[in-house]
């Protein structure tokens, strides 16, 4: 394995999220108004942006919702441009002719609510001016649905033929299942859970304090100062990405290699301190630390099972065919949480992605993604025709 030798060395901005001066480039917006919270606390006026591929038909029945990761966005598919520094995360599922067919589904993709790319969150501007910051409230998991909920009502989108959604994305498509039963026709959680454990609660806790305890953080009213808590928001990242790749593959690409020419007996790095350090500068580039914060404590909130009677109870309630992905090698939402949704729906499949990569794998392995969602979405009644291993269903009667 080739050394890690990429280095960011350019000063680090402030907040790297997109700001209201910024390039729209692919963005759309839509103003849903006040939304009161889980915890009785009120934002008075709502933005949520996001981005859409596609047409809607005629009868408004090809309608796909796709829910992004933490710090994902809106942007699934297409290039780079001015105000959107990154690629299409989902590139190779979505788009003409991919299995999520822009030519033949109408794609809405929302940026979160609580993040940073659009939608109201931390950075965004309250109604006196300035940047909400240590203003902006605890925002759940049921929360930022309600608030897609709304985008959905504001675009007159009643049903969707597809709610699609990973990782933190996934938590949220699972409380479309429950909130929207009636709205949703076909769901896929990948790599996801139907709470947040303690495991996972406890990772997202040291990330929070990654930022919050960095000298910049401010309370998180640093935006008008010359520097941010950009080292704390890159530990967070550092943090994150061990728990998003398994250890087998950060062993069999790093191993003990130093980086470059350092030395870890004279204070150097090994090539996996790089490999992190870079990944922790790269998002500090593009996402916001108290969206991070935001996020973060938005995920701790996460458990479909409060105030509806455990997990499954509330699982009972989804309506939609549902489709539960789970990455094998995953160590950050083990395959366990998958196959508890999987069991828990009325008609679930559950199916495993093959991959080294650990919980990333649901990105990497895109051809294999391909083809569990082409037979889910195309197939549904044919069994024989699904790939990969376990090829079995849960709970369906119409497999």
């Amino acid at each position: 394995m080739a050394r890690h030798t990429r280095n960011i060395e350019e000063p680090l901005p402030v907040s790297g999220g997109w700001k209201e001066t910024d390039p729209v480039a692919f963005r759309k917006f839509k103003h849903i108004g006040p939304l009161r919270l889980e915890n009785d606390q009120v934002i008075p006026d709502v933005t949520m942006s996001f981005e859409t591929f596609g047409e809607l038909n005629a009868d408004r029945s090809n309608a796909v919702l796709i829910l992004h990761a933490l710090t994902g966005d809106a942007h699934v598919t297409g290039d780079v441009a001015p105000g959107q520094k990154t690629a299409g995360w989902f590139s190779e599922i979505v788009g003409p002719g991919k299995v999520i067919d822009t030519d033949r589904y109408f794609v809405l993709a929302p940026n979160i609510l609580g993040g940073c790319h659009g939608s109201t969150g931390p950075s965004s501007t309250h109604q006196d001016g300035k940047p909400w910051g240590s203003r902006f409230p605890v925002v759940s998991t049921r929360d930022q649905v309600n608030a897609e909920i709304r985008l959905a009502d504001a675009l007159e989108i009643d049903r969707f033929h597809l709610v699609l959604g990973a990782s933190l994305g996934g938590q949220r498509a699972i409380e479309w299942g429950i909130m929207a039963a009636d709205r949703v026709e076909n769901l896929a959680v990948i790599a996801s859970g139907p709470t947040t454990t303690a495991d996972q609660s406890a990772w997202a806790h040291t990330q929070i304090n990654a930022v919050t305890l960095d000298e910049h953080w401010h309370g998180g009213d640093y935006y008008d100062c010359e520097v941010g808590p950009t080292r704390g928001l890159s530990l967070a990242r550092q943090i994150a990405h061990t728990t998003y790749r398994s250890a087998e593959e950060l062993g069999e690409r790093f191993d003990r290699i130093p980086q470059g020419q350092e030395d870890p007996l004279t204070g150097g790095r090994l090539a996996v301190q790089s490999y992190l350090d870079y990944h922790g500068q790269k998002l500090a580039r593009r996402f916001d630390a108290g969206a991070y914060v935001a996020l973060c404590r938005g995920m701790l909130t996460h458990d479909i099972g409060r105030d509806r009677g455990g997990v499954t109870m509330a699982l009972s309630h989804v309506r939609a065919r549902t489709l539960v992905v789970a990455v094998d090698t995953d160590r950050l939402f083990s395959p366990s949480q998958s196959l508890t949704i999987a069991t828990g729906v009325p008609h679930g499949f559950y199916r495993e992605i093959r991959s080294d990569h650990g919980h990333d794998g649901f990105l990497i392995e895109a051809e294999q993604a391909t083809e569990l969602l082409d037979a889910f979405l195309n197939t549904p009644r044919q069994k024989a025709k699904w790939p990969g291993e376990p090829a079995y269903s849960v709970n369906s009667k119409d497999d």
